[in-house]
């Protein structure tokens, strides 16, 4: 994707009152219109984390993150952590980080009434560990997914990249394959897409596949799980 398209972006509202990101020459956005903090939250907080702390995740819990953006999904999990005082390493990748300019305006902490955590995870520094809370250490990557490769025993991806039709190369089976030999037995990758081509693309690479109810203005979703296999 141009790195200048990228650095084009304007914030936007959306219907539920939180801003999303909206790249105007490529017709794009981070999140849905109907709601940028409902759909994260019934995509990657409901269908994902709530998921695997219902069904007795071990703690701490190993998140990742494909698509770091507004820190949004950061924000929802850290708010969940210390809600049910379970303790979470995030890694989040991104390789191209908002601008200061951009933080500073966007609402999404005001909305969650965590506007200093909201802060703290964009201020926070790259490449290395950073402890925001009892229960949630951040680490942010500056990295192209298809560069990541060190990462194991991850609990649960939150597969947050642009859809398959604008960068249809983060949806291949070889990328599929590359985050099905990080995650944990029982691990789950959860993602707002349900196209027939990034299931058989998931299976392929070896996960089972569960068609969903998806967000507000989309029928579905997937939620990707990785069996232990005897």
């Amino acid at each position: 994707m141009a790195h200048s398209c990228l650095m084009n972006r304007e914030i936007k509202l959306t219907a539920d009152g939180s801003h999303t990101i909206a790249i105007p020459a490529m017709n794009l956005t981070y999140h849905s219109h109907h709601g940028a903090i409902a759909e994260s939250r019934h995509v990657y907080i409901e269908a994902g984390l709530l998921t695997l702390i219902n069904a007795s995740s071990p703690n701490p819990l190993n998140i990742l993150e494909i698509g770091f953006g507004t820190g949004l999904n950061a924000l929802l999990s850290l708010q969940e952590a210390i809600r049910l005082k379970q303790h979470i390493h995030y890694t989040a990748i991104e390789l191209f980080p908002l601008t200061e300019t951009e933080i500073a305006q966007i609402n999404h902490g005001k909305c969650l009434l965590m506007e200093n955590d909201f802060l703290q995870i964009h201020s926070s520094p790259w490449e290395k560990d950073i402890r925001l809370h009892e229960f949630f250490t951040l680490q942010k990557r500056n990295i192209s997914l298809l560069e990541l490769k060190d990462l194991h025993s991850v609990n649960c991806i939150y597969f947050d990249v642009f859809a398959p039709t604008d960068q249809p190369e983060l949806w291949t089976q070889a990328v599929f394959e590359n985050l099905y030999q990080m995650l944990a037995p029982q691990g789950i990758l959860v993602t707002y897409s349900s196209k027939t081509v990034i299931r058989r693309a998931m299976e392929a690479a070896g996960f089972t596949i569960q068609k969903i109810p998806g967000p507000h203005g989309k029928r579905d979703m997937v939620r990707a799980k990785k069996i232990a296999r005897g």
